[in-house]
């Protein structure tokens, strides 16, 4: 932990650097003082979001191109409809996935996702700019190996996809309850993730986060990826504002091109350094 992130949250003890908690910590699921705050951070951080509204102009403007934002584990398009919001104002064709609650990977959500890719991919006749939250990261990652062609990018918001056991999460419970209906079942970790993403790639996440162990979340290094860190809770990445000035960020990117996330000067305490994940070969 840096000292940065230590003056950003009071109360928080400097235990140890990131970067050797990542490399010889274990993961665990975060601590019962992290996950029994996670919602009133959340709040607090939405509260943040709306006071800091009037510096949305200062956001780089969007190119039109469509973005499709898959929710978290027992969520819907409910919980990210503030950013979806925020992207059509900067000028984004952002859309929900329109298949209810996320309750895991159904045959309707399998086949839902693909189909909603391929029709957003055909209507703008443009590839297609993917943010998943939690869960949804991981689903946005397997939609992008299945149709790099039709995906131009991948944003994370706290999905372990690099998770190595149920105990690295506290939603473990909630998502096996729903077992039954699961369609597919791969088993930790998961063996895609051995291999880079064939789109580029961005993972935020937050040492903060109470739902998952942040190591999990963490991608592997390659030339079109990155990690980027944030303060946020794992209720709050979608109207976190260091969330959204890295998504804008991100997005603003012309096609075909790739440069590192570099938070401006005066927003640089709201972004700790990233950990660098495992390098993978291509």
């Amino acid at each position: 932990m840096s000292v940065a992130e230590a003056d950003n949250c009071p109360g928080v003890d400097l235990v140890v650097d990131p970067a050797r908690a990542a490399e010889g910590a274990p993961a665990v699921a975060p601590k019962m003082a992290l996950y029994l705050t996670d919602i009133p951070r959340a709040v607090a951080e939405y509260g943040q979001l709306v006071t800091m509204m009037p510096l949305r102009r200062a956001l780089p403007a969007g190119d039109g191109h469509p973005v499709l934002v898959l929710p978290g584990l027992l969520a819907g398009d409910g919980s990210t409809w503030t950013l979806r919001r925020l992207l059509r104002r900067l000028g984004y064709q952002a859309h929900g996935w329109r298949l209810g609650l996320n309750v895991g990977p159904t045959a309707k959500a399998v086949g839902g996702m693909a189909a909603r890719l391929d029709e957003l991919h055909a209507r703008y006749n443009a590839p297609v700019s993917l943010i998943g939250w939690s869960l949804g990261g991981i689903f946005a990652r397997t939609l992008a190996r299945r149709n790099p062609s039709a995906v131009r990018q991948v944003i994370t918001l706290g999905s372990p996809f690099r998770m190595e056991d149920e105990s690295q999460s506290r939603a473990a419970r909630s998502f096996n309850l729903f077992a039954g209906l699961h369609a597919e079942r791969p088993s930790l970790p998961l063996a895609t993730e051995n291999e880079p993403m064939p789109v580029p790639a961005t993972a935020i996440y937050s040492r903060y986060d109470g739902m998952v162990a942040w190591q999990t979340c963490i991608d592997s290094q390659s030339e079109r990826s990155e990690n980027i860190a944030v303060l946020s809770s794992h209720i709050g990445y979608g109207h976190h504002p260091a969330t959204v000035w890295a998504i804008a960020d991100r997005l603003a990117q012309p096609l075909g091109t790739w440069t590192p996330f570099r938070p401006p000067a005066m927003l640089r305490p709201l972004f700790p350094r990233p950990v660098s994940g495992p390098r993978v070969s291509v």
